[in-house]
C-alpha cells in the first residue's frame, strides 16, 4: 500500500483524469516534509491525462500549486475538496490562472 508523496503513490497518477482537457506541467511542492523528494513533484497533462508523474523538480512548468502537508494529505485522501482548499487560501498557485480553474473543475467531475 502507498503513503501519500512515496514513488508509489506519485506514480499511481498515472492515467487519472479526462480528455477532453488541458495539456501541460504542473509542479506540486507540499510544505512540511523532507527527504526523500522534500515533497516535490510534477505531472504531465496530455489533453486532460496525467501521462507522466515523478518525483522532484521540472524545469519552467506552467503551474505550481503549494500546499502544506495536512491539506495536501487531507485532499490525497479525499477529506479535503481542492477547491475548498484553492478558496480558502490553503492552497497557492504561480502560473497559468486559466489551467488552475480547469484542474479544479476536472478534480470536482472525478469526485
Amino acid at each position: 500500500m502507498s503513503e501519500f508523496l512515496d514513488d508509489e503513490w506519485i506514480a499511481s497518477w498515472v492515467g487519472r483524469g479526462a480528455a477532453p482537457g488541458p495539456t501541460a506541467t504542473v509542479q506540486v511542492v507540499v510544505t512540511g516534509t523532507g527527504p526523500p523528494n522534500d515533497g516535490k513533484w510534477h505531472l504531465r497533462l496530455d489533453d486532460g491525462v496525467v501521462a507522466e508523474a515523478a518525483a522532484g523538480t521540472v524545469a519552467a512548468p506552467d503551474l505550481t500549486l503549494t500546499v502544506a502537508y495536512p491539506d495536501g494529505a487531507a485532499m490525497a485522501a479525499g477529506e479535503l475538496d481542492p477547491s475548498v482548499a484553492f478558496m480558502q487560501g490553503r492552497m497557492k498557485t504561480a502560473g497559468d490562472p486559466g489551467l488552475v480553474l480547469d484542474l479544479l473543475a476536472g478534480a470536482a467531475q472525478a469526485r
